[in-house]
């Protein structure tokens, strides 16, 4: 089940190209989108795996997703996601290095840059500390002007501010 912000909010910063698109991984992925108008929609959506699922089946939904993403928005010009170096259990960490792996090879394919961005990074530039809070954030995003559904939202939409506050952080 996937929650769609519906008000878009302008950002100031221009991209040339196309749309920008921030991801925080996971079962639940977080995601905020820069169209080429500079309006941002956000929201997350689901790729737990039902009981009749086979191992794949997220990984298949995840590049079903995004290629949908990149038609409907498209072309994605460029794409940052929550680099995280840690994870509370070795289940999420094999959730995140499949959906990693599955992001990369479809940028790849497509010739979209993309870059992981440190959890302190992104933080330290919204908030101005590496370290706060989940709250914190969504606190920082909501004196933004975005109304989050939770973390895994705001997360993205912090990760997108980074982004644009930087001018893409793409080395190329």
């Amino acid at each position: 089940m996937a929650h769609v912000s519906l008000t878009p909010k302008p950002m100031s910063a221009s991209f040339p190209g196309g749309a920008l698109l921030a991801l925080d991984l996971g079962t639940t992925t977080g995601w905020a989108l820069r169209a080429a108008d500079s309006l941002i929609t956000s929201g997350t959506v689901s790729f737990r795996p039902s009981r009749y699922d086979g191992g794949g089946m997220r990984y298949l939904r995840f590049t079903n997703w995004l290629t949908e993403i990149d038609r409907l928005s498209g072309p994605i010009a460029a794409i940052w996601f929550e680099e995280v170096r840690r994870h509370a259990g070795t289940d999420a960490a094999h959730v995140y290095g499949g959906l990693m792996a599955t992001l990369t090879a479809w940028a790849e394919l497509r010739g979209v840059p993309y870059e992981g961005v440190p959890v302190g990074t992104w933080k330290r530039c919204l908030c101005g500390k590496g370290n706060a809070s989940k709250g914190e954030v969504t606190e920082a995003v909501i004196a933004k002007g975005f109304s989050p559904a939770g973390s895994d939202e705001a997360d993205a939409l912090a990760i997108l501010h980074w982004a644009v506050a930087t001018n893409g952080g793409i080395n190329g």
